[in-house]
């Protein structure tokens, strides 16, 4: 590990430090020839607007400790339209936190670089799928796959959603969510795949969709893979659900043995199946992990070893151009080496313009900023080891104040 930072940086805050007051208000004017005292509070000279301005330029943590101050802070902060479209961009948070335990963790603040240790709401256990977009995460449940809940992880404020229909026991499932920037409703995606029993070729591939401004789920689509199973990687960009598809090796080796599926939300189903449109991957992968970065859709993948499909050598970062993968970049051997022992499979996320990479079997951290073409470690995650078979997970999110479940 000694391709990570200086331990001397490492540090971290909780959630009830950051709401703890940021600022004491006081005498900005006194005087001093023995005549009567005369103080003016800054909160009672600075008007609304130029308040909201000022509060635009804070990093998010900051704003947090702000609502502190006053009843008056605290409203402008969680109600000003204006502040939320006008602030400074807020880069997305990393929480990490080990899955042998009840889903508590830290999650990291890549401006402040500090970590804060963060309980989510709503959620039993560390094992679920997860999805985030705009400040929501939706978790569901691994044993349960019909237990969904959506959470703002800062304000705690969550909601269960209903159940979807479908399979209840999916042998694969995986989730995926978008806010709408402005009107702050979203759509979750849940798709499920099923063999269909004693048939070891063909499985059943549904998409079923929730919209929060109907409350309800729709059955998107229904569809059968001849060789091909879903998988539990899938994310919305632009309008179009991406998932990643797998092979099931009956009619030999396949390779690339992964494959990209794409449906059109908007659009709707096309007489053309999924298969048929499908995209194969830009090399054999051992694993691949896929985030929306500004509406472009980014594949992070495990690059395996030649004729080692099950061994990973490295990582590489494709962006998907007109039905093309293009390399953005791989991981530098000194970062690689640096996680230590490296499975062929890894937790990722990302949004905005970082990557988050992190190894299930330790605390390690690294981000790749995709505008500045930068990898770099985080501050050491206060999460500790305590036993070797100890997992570790982590996903991103955008920390806001103003969007509710």
């Amino acid at each position: 590990m000694g391709l990570m930072e200086d331990h001397s940086s490492w540090d971290y805050l909780s959630v009830d430090h950051i709401r703890t007051p940021a600022f004491n208000s006081g005498v900005v004017s006194e005087a001093s020839d023995g005549s009567k005292d005369f103080s003016v509070s800054l909160d009672a000279v600075v008007p609304d607007d130029i308040l909201e301005r000022i509060l635009t330029f804070l990093p998010i943590a900051s704003m947090i400790r702000a609502t502190a101050v006053c009843k008056r802070w605290y409203g402008i902060i969680y109600s000003s339209r204006f502040l939320w479209t006008h602030m400074l961009p807020q880069r997305p948070w990393y929480f990490m936190f080990t899955s042998n335990e009840t889903a508590a963790g830290y999650a990291f603040d890549p401006i402040l670089r500090k970590w804060y240790d963060l309980e989510l709401p709503y959620i039993d256990k560390s094992s679920c799928f997860v999805s985030s977009s705009c400040g929501l995460v939706c978790f569901m449940d691994n044993d349960n796959r019909n237990t969904i809940s959506v959470s703002n992880p800062i304000t705690k404020n969550s909601k269960r959603l209903l159940e979807p229909p479908g399979e209840t026991l999916p042998d694969y499932s995986t989730i995926a969510m978008k806010v709408d920037r402005l009107s702050h409703k979203y759509s979750i995606t849940v798709a499920k795949s099923k063999q269909i029993p004693e048939d070891f070729v063909r499985w059943h591939f549904s998409v079923y969709k929730y919209d929060s401004w109907s409350g309800t789920w729709v059955t998107s689509l229904s569809e059968v893979f001849i060789g091909w199973r879903g998988g539990d990687d899938s994310v919305i960009c632009d309008g179009v659900l991406y998932c990643l598809i797998h092979s099931t090796g009956v009619f030999g080796n396949v390779n690339p043995r992964h494959g990209l599926i794409m449906y059109d939300l908007v659009g709707g189903p096309s007489e053309t199946s999924l298969m048929e449109t499908s995209i194969p991957v830009p090399c054999s992968l051992t694993c691949g992990r896929l985030v929306n970065l500004k509406e472009k859709l980014v594949l992070i993948g495990g690059i395996a070893k030649h004729n080692r499909p099950d061994i990973i050598k490295g990582i590489g970062i494709w962006e998907l151009h007109e039905r093309q993968w293009h390399e953005v970049t791989r991981m530098p051997h000194k970062f690689f080496q640096g996680f230590g022992e490296f499975d062929d499979v890894f937790a990722c996320s990302g949004t905005d313009d970082l990557v988050y990479i992190q190894s299930y079997g330790a605390t390690a951290l690294l981000v790749f900023d995709m505008l500045h073409r930068q990898w770099k470690w985080s501050v050491k995650c206060p999460v500790s080891k305590r036993f070797p078979l100890q997992l570790f997970t982590g996903f991103c999110f955008e920390p806001r104040l103003d969007i509710t479940a």
